[in-house]
């Protein structure tokens, strides 16, 4: 038995299925790669998802240690999105991830292709 998060696996894979599962923290995880981000620029990359369910990831993914969380102390409060260093780490499974879709799935990236 695995114990992580105050939680207990049987294996690693698990594990690391239960830090990028949810609908929307891969992708949020490939964006934020990219650079620090708002939250408002998350919800734009991320059109589908609720503000309910996109706070929610990006607090599970803050108390997995994927993000950080940075609050400015401004009028009104700016708040912004970074990867950890666990985060990067987790980076070449998505490009992983992309590859197969692209190359097994025929799937093509429309933003290669705008001018």
């Amino acid at each position: 038995m695995i114990q992580w998060n105050n939680k207990e696996f049987h294996c690693p894979v698990e594990v690391s299925m239960n830090m990028l599962s949810g609908k929307w923290n891969c992708l949020m995880l490939w964006h934020l790669n990219e650079g620090t981000k708002r939250y408002k620029e998350l919800e734009r990359i991320v059109p589908a998802v609720s503000q309910k369910m996109l706070t929610q990831q990006l607090k599970e993914m803050k108390r997995d240690g994927l993000v950080v969380r940075i609050v400015y102390p401004e009028v009104p409060p700016r708040v912004e999105y970074c990867l950890t260093e666990l985060g990067c780490s987790a980076f070449p499974i998505l490009e992983m991830m992309h590859s197969w879709a692209v190359s097994q799935l025929g799937v093509d990236n429309p933003e290669e292709h705008q001018d």
